[in-house]
């Protein structure tokens, strides 16, 4: 990764993150190293904010379309990071009662 993923910027994710990458427990102490580092660069090739200099770039913007599988240690942490960040959340309900269910198989058609 020497000449691939250049920044002068750490990566931090105050969102989803607020205490840190390597203190949240989804990630080992050197994926959280690798997204600190290099995290800005990933999230703006990503975004399209920045345009691919080197082939590991190219192919690291080709795994975050979809295109190919991830091979390399910053294409499965990236990976890895937005898997995580756009997981779906559970659904809460404040009403307390049973989920509503589409009841049109629950009934029959008798004249008891």
């Amino acid at each position: 990764m020497a000449e691939s993923f250049t920044t002068s910027n750490r990566f931090f994710d105050t969102k989803h993150y607020p205490r840190g990458f390597s203190r949240h427990g989804d990630f080992t102490i050197k994926e959280a190293q690798v997204l600190e580092r290099y995290g800005y660069a990933f999230n703006e090739l990503d975004l399209g904010k920045r345009n691919p200099a080197t082939a590991e770039e190219q192919q690291f913007v080709e795994v975050c379309r979809g295109q190919r599988e991830p091979a390399t240690e910053a294409e499965r942490v990236w990976s890895k990071y937005m898997a995580r960040i756009k997981r779906p959340r559970r659904f809460h309900t404040l009403s307390g009662g049973k989920p509503q269910m589409d009841g049109a198989e629950d009934y029959t058609d008798t004249d008891d």
